[in-house]
């Protein structure tokens, strides 16, 4: 496919206000009053990129990831795959981290990656709408990884 650059429609990006005082700081990437039900998380994680690593690219049948990145530096990539989409063959790009602390909320269908473009390792905290394999991780992961797959046309830079 040949991807045209844009903003990709039903993905929600949202710069994070951090509230500082002497102690620190606290961001909040969600609250129930401020996100649709169908979106509201089940679970979370948090995981460790290492310095110029990539995850992804992949994307979900059902699930919605609600990411923030909130130190460390990185580049996520949004690819609009979804037949049914106004922005089908839609990719975005955009910067988020310590400098940028920001929560984006992909739905299914949205092929997405990112790169830790920072020089040290940094977090990356997903808050998803449906359990990771199910409940008790008895069901397949939704999950279809395209990693490997040059045909897509999945040009990180």
């Amino acid at each position: 496919m040949n991807w045209r650059t844009g903003v990709v429609h039903d993905c929600i990006v949202r710069l994070l206000p951090r509230y500082t005082d002497e102690r620190g700081w606290l961001s909040e990437i969600f609250r129930h009053d401020e996100l649709e039900k169908e979106f509201h998380p089940v679970m979370a994680y948090v995981s460790l990129t290492r310095a110029d690593i990539t995850r992804g690219p992949h994307e979900h049948r059902h699930q919605t990831d609600l990411f923030a990145f909130l130190n460390g530096s990185f580049r996520l990539y949004l690819w609009d795959d979804r037949e049914d989409s106004p922005t089908y063959g839609t990719r975005q790009v955009l910067d988020a981290g310590g400098e940028s602390p920001t929560a984006v909320l992909i739905p299914p269908g949205v092929i997405h990656a990112y790169r830790n473009t920072g020089a040290s390792d940094a977090l990356v905290i997903n808050c998803p709408n449906r359990l990771y394999a199910g409940r008790g991780k008895m069901n397949p992961v939704d999950e279809i990884r395209w990693e490997e797959r040059p045909d897509r046309n999945l040009i990180l830079d």
